[in-house]
């Protein structure tokens, strides 16, 4: 909390090198927090609070590094990060079930996703150099966006509370990142980065607070007797 705060007064007094500092390590705080309180641990969760912790600390090493590493390393540490988020919520979803009873909502979210990945990289593409930049925007937004479709499936097959929440923080994420895209290359504005940091502190309590729950018994959807 502390961190944040010191976040929030930096970037607000126009010092935005010392801001980014605590901003990078609010999360790997968090990541700590989760080890040392909650049993059991799940492996995918863990490793995604590794990854995502290591795709901020890495923000120390910027002077030690060319940029484009920098860029390189930041984004596949996230992107993994994201992956593991994803198999994590994956491992409670039976994908037969979800295929035969939510057709109607697995379209509407495809569309839906290839239309914000699709504004996303409109909005990037004037401002990225190299393809290997390209590939690696597009790869980390289909990541992201999926993590949100899968969450929200989940939450409409299981409509319980660890669920929801799982749902939350990935709606967080997802507002945070788009937020933050805004902020690096559209209106480069205090209030931007701090809603974006805000929105990844929120979904880091959410998915914590989910990993204090258990889901509850699916009683699954049987075919009417004919």
């Amino acid at each position: 909390m502390l961190a944040y705060i010191l976040f929030v007064v930096f970037q607000f007094s126009g010092n935005e090198v010392v801001a980014e500092s605590f901003s990078s390590i609010v999360f790997p705080l968090i990541a700590v927090l989760y080890f040392v309180s909650v049993y059991p641990k799940t492996l995918f969760f863990s490793l995604f609070l590794v990854f995502y912790s290591l795709s901020e600390l890495i923000v120390f090493i910027i002077d030690y590094i060319p940029y484009f590493y920098f860029y390189l390393s930041g984004n596949i540490l996230s992107m993994l990060s994201y992956a593991f988020l994803l198999i994590e919520v994956c491992k409670s979803v039976c994908t037969l079930h979800v295929l035969k009873n939510f057709k109607i909502h697995i379209v509407v979210l495809t569309i839906l996703n290839i239309y914000i990945a699709y504004v996303l990289q409109e909005t990037i593409s004037p401002y990225i150099e190299f393809t290997t930049q390209y590939l690696i925007e597009i790869s980390y937004d289909v990541v992201m966006l999926l993590l949100l479709s899968v969450a929200l499936l989940n939450y409409i097959y299981k409509d319980d509370k660890k669920s929801l929440f799982f749902f939350f923080g990935a709606l967080c994420i997802v507002f945070s990142e788009v937020i933050n895209v805004a902020y690096m290359y559209v209106i480069h504005q205090n209030i931007f980065n701090f809603l974006s940091v805000s929105l990844f502190v929120l979904a880091f309590y959410f998915l914590y607070q989910q990993s204090n729950l258990k889901h509850v018994k699916v009683n699954k959807i049987k075919d009417p007797i004919t």
